[in-house]
């Protein structure tokens, strides 16, 4: 099945949201989400997917950050409304990036009998994100300082 297009929004139509990688700021990430979508016109029950959405790909990105990176690294959130859609970019900042938060790490260092579970965790919340969103893409690349998440919940589906 050939993949789907995805909408391009305009510049001038994006929100950003630069947070510290830290689970406390998924809430915020959250309702960002759920405020924009309200005032597209997304219904209820298309709010709350794009809500779980976000709030597992944030996770996601906030843990492979700190396998990558350690502690420190910042989450940027792009929220693009398309004509018929909203557009969600969820990007990694390594901690020694110029583009980075300044702050002070407090998260412990993942342990090897930890990773295990946590891939298998991680493998579940890319799961979760595909159900509840019309198009879902992530790149991790550690080696490059990369790590983003793409997904795109259409007004009408």
């Amino acid at each position: 099945m050939p993949e789907a297009e995805t909408p391009e929004a305009t510049p001038s139509s994006m929100t950003e949201l630069k947070v510290p990688a830290q689970t406390e700021f998924i809430g915020l990430a959250r309702r960002v989400a759920t405020s924009l979508g309200g005032l597209l016109g997304f219904n209820l029950e298309k709010i709350d997917e794009i809500s779980i959405a976000v709030t597992q790909a944030c996770g996601s990105v906030i843990q492979d950050a700190a396998e990558a990176w350690g502690p420190g690294a910042t989450l940027r959130l792009s929220f693009s409304p398309t004509e018929d859609s909203l557009l969600v970019d969820i990007e990694a900042i390594a901690p020694t990036s110029r583009e980075a938060l300044r702050q002070v790490p407090h998260q412990p260092p993942v342990r090897d009998r930890q990773r295990a579970a946590m891939e298998m965790q991680r493998a579940l919340e890319m799961e979760m994100i595909r159900l509840f969103v019309d198009d879902f893409r992530h790149q991790v690349d550690a080696g490059r300082r990369q790590i983003r998440y793409r997904m795109v919940k259409y007004l009408v589906s």
